[in-house]
């Protein structure tokens, strides 16, 4: 019997890894409603598996496979991170089908993905003939750049820049006709004259090129001119996306080798705000081309001779804090995606920008992603937050909300002066956390903004509890006698603080003052 069962298992080993062999397929919903796929493509000699792991923006070699009996392993590097990423994915084989779970080992998690086992992903094996990627997709054809040199600022984006960025709320939905209606709700709301006066169209906005390689538009968008124009027409300015890859996040047609031609289409079109996505740029450029693949899109933009804001989305990749400003970025995104949830919001803005501001002031800011503020996946509290924290770190304000619809509570936090006056600060200092206390992930923390005039402190209660907070003035750079104190959320004075302050922070709140 015994011989039997070893007999078994070896020939379960033998057949698992020779049925493993071959093309699989994963296909999901992603962004703007295009098909997400996922390939892997296995060769299986003995208990090794090699061969490639495809997203729909890069291939990886696999690392490390191995196949035992059913189940099997392998992992993938990306070298774009630093130190490099490194992800394991875990299988177990039935027939023709495996689900695939994901663990990030090393570095930093991609966009959306958390530390934790992600998945799990179906899979299906597949005919070689079905493969989602076309060969340009994954084959570089680029001509070498020349060494990368910095260029000088372009002189815009003094204060961070503020406005409405259409993909939170709208994502593959966005159209002529409610752009238009957010711009008229950004003026008859109050929001313009506060500042937010960009009206930026995320992705698929995207049609093909004509016989001549200029982009146009779908059918969403009939004529971009003229929508241009009416945004123009309110005191409003106008932003759009693109990739430096053949394909844009949602699989719409990317810049990649046409970068002047699209700079000269939307100057001509009266674009002012470039927001330039990374995505499939990664099948395309080696992690050390990625600086000069940026810059090539800001000397196209400034070749226009139109002024234009350029918004390096590429996830804080490569220490990007270190060249963006020099590869021609005004603002450039520090973290992945954000999400409507306190979790999201708060991993972002309290933990993955500490050691972030020696690289912000005016014309070039770290960009924690947009806000979330009116969406609903939060309360008013911690909506009240997530606009006092990105206030103090400098960073862009960029709503993401239906402004048509906007209650009153969400305007009260969007367009509180007070607040953002200190992101719009003249000084352009980016805020640091000056203490933290209490266990990992409910911790009350003190931060502070040096100011043109004064400082700004906030009080933030990460807890699940309301709970006392004391700032003493010396621990945040106050050195007046009597300081002059002002908490900008309920719009009053505060008095007999000549040394300290104390008061009660609600859970996931904040109190915020300023202080001269």
């Amino acid at each position: 019997m015994r011989r039997l069962v070893l007999c078994g298992l070896w020939f379960a080993t033998i057949a698992g890894a020779a049925d493993l062999a071959g093309t699989w397929r994963s296909e999901m919903q992603g962004r703007g409603g295009q098909p997400n796929i996922t390939t892997c493509v296995f060769k299986v000699e003995g208990n090794k598996i090699t061969g490639t792991y495809a997203t729909a923006q890069r291939a990886f070699p696999i690392e490390n496979g191995a196949v035992d009996g059913v189940a099997f392993s392998f992992q993938t590097s990306d070298g774009f991170q630093t130190p490099p990423r490194i992800t394991e994915y875990k299988g177990t084989l039935n027939g023709d089908q495996f689900e695939l779970t994901t663990v990030i080992l090393a570095g930093a998690p991609p966009r959306g993905f958390g530390r934790g086992p992600q998945g799990p992903r179906a899979f299906k094996k597949v005919s070689a003939d079905v493969v989602f990627h076309a060969p340009p997709e994954l084959t570089p054809t680029h001509k070498a750049f020349p060494p990368y040199q910095p260029i000088s600022p372009n002189s815009y984006a003094k204060t961070p820049p503020m406005g409405w960025n259409s993909w939170n709320k709208f994502a593959g939905r966005v159209d002529d006709k409610s752009v238009r209606e957010m711009a008229d709700a950004i003026v008859s709301s109050g929001m313009r004259d506060a500042g937010y006066v960009y009206v930026n169209i995320d992705d698929t906005w995207e049609g093909q090129r004509d016989k001549d390689g200029n982009i146009t538009t779908n059918e969403k968008f009939p004529e971009m001119k003229a929508l241009a124009d009416y945004i123009h027409s309110k005191g409003l300015k106008i932003g759009i996306y693109s990739s430096p890859g053949r394909k844009t996040c949602a699989g719409y047609e990317g810049s990649y080798g046409h970068e002047e031609q699209d700079a000269k289409t939307w100057a001509a079109w009266g674009f002012d705000y470039l927001k330039y996505d990374w995505c499939s740029a990664t099948a395309v450029y080696r992690p050390d081309e990625m600086k000069a693949a940026y810059e090539k899109m800001a000397v196209a933009l400034r070749a226009t001779g139109r002024p234009i804001i350029y918004s390096l989305c590429q996830y804080g990749e490569l220490n990007v804090g270190e060249w963006g400003a020099g590869a021609g970025g005004n603002l450039w995104r520090t973290t992945g995606d954000i999400n409507d949830s306190w979790r999201s919001m708060s991993t972002i803005g309290f933990d993955q920008q500490i050691g972030r501001e020696i690289y912000a002031g005016p014309g070039h800011w770290n960009d924690p992603d947009m806000l979330e503020i009116g969406n609903g996946g939060m309360t008013t509290t911690e909506y009240r937050t997530h606009m006092s924290l990105w206030s103090i770190l400098a960073a862009p304000l960029l709503a993401g909300h239906d402004v048509r619809t906007m209650p009153d509570f969400t305007r009260d936090i969007l367009l509180n002066t007070e607040v953002i006056a200190i992101d719009q600060d003249d000084a352009g200092k980016q805020g640091t956390r000056v203490r933290k206390e209490g266990p990992e992930g409910q911790t009350l923390e003190v931060w502070k903004k040096p100011l043109s005039k004064g400082v700004a402190v906030g009080l933030f209660n990460r807890g699940p509890e309301a709970a006392p907070m004391t700032v003493k003035w010396s621990e945040v750079g106050v050195t007046s006698a009597n300081p002059k104190i002002r908490d900008l959320w309920t719009h009053r004075d505060i008095t007999n603080a000549a040394t300290e302050y104390t008061v009660n922070v609600p859970s996931h709140g904040v109190v915020m003052l300023r202080v001269e």
